[in-house]
């Protein structure tokens, strides 16, 4: 993969279309963070994406212009959005970046040095300190469609499996990069 880091080719997916079972059910989109919605951070992180694809309620506004879209059935998992939102994209990326709505310090530069880790492979993703992959990286969008399943396998299909065949580097997080919004709990430990 010729891997350029100007945007030309890199578009981003966004989830947030999750049942936040443990957050009573909130719009985690809509959950706010320093006075910022969570969705205000995730596609902040798309900072040098031509294009962002929310895929979850349009419940939020957005200073960026985005498109939002939902799978169909709703709620079908992380597979299911990912691929969903990539058939949103109006451009046809070379390079497609995936991150939770949930985890607001990924930034711009996380993703710069997803992109930069993702050359010569098929992607790359973040790791936290455990060796656990997060749901924020970079993805050849010519190999993600190779291992791409039929549009039932999507619903439910854990991310891992999708990405078993793909040759992904791993990128150490820093900070408070690898931290999610799964609860209550993690809110308020983030607001500290």
């Amino acid at each position: 993969m010729d891997l350029d880091l100007t945007a030309g080719g890199f578009c981003g997916v966004v989830l947030a279309g999750g049942t936040a079972a443990r957050m009573d059910g909130v719009d985690k989109a809509s959950v706010e963070l320093a006075g910022r919605s969570l969705l205000a951070y995730a596609v902040d992180a798309f900072l040098d994406a031509d294009e962002v694809v929310v895929v979850g309620p349009d419940t939020v506004r957005t200073a960026r212009p985005v498109t939002f879209v939902v799978e169909d059935p709703p709620r079908g998992g992380p597979v299911a959005g990912l691929l969903t939102g990539v058939d949103a994209l109006l451009r046809e990326p070379r390079l497609v970046g995936v991150l939770a709505v949930d985890m607001p310090r990924v930034t711009a530069a996380t993703m710069r040095r997803l992109r930069e880790a993702a050359a010569g492979r098929d992607g790359a993703f973040l790791v936290d300190g455990d060796g656990r992959r997060q749901l924020a990286g970079v993805l050849d969008a010519a190999r993600l469609d190779v291992v791409r399943p039929d549009r039932e396998g999507q619903h439910g299909m854990a991310l891992h499996r999708l990405l078993a065949r793909l040759d992904l580097a791993e990128v150490p997080a820093t900070g408070e990069e690898a931290v999610d919004v799964d609860s209550w709990a993690d809110l308020r430990d983030l607001r500290r």
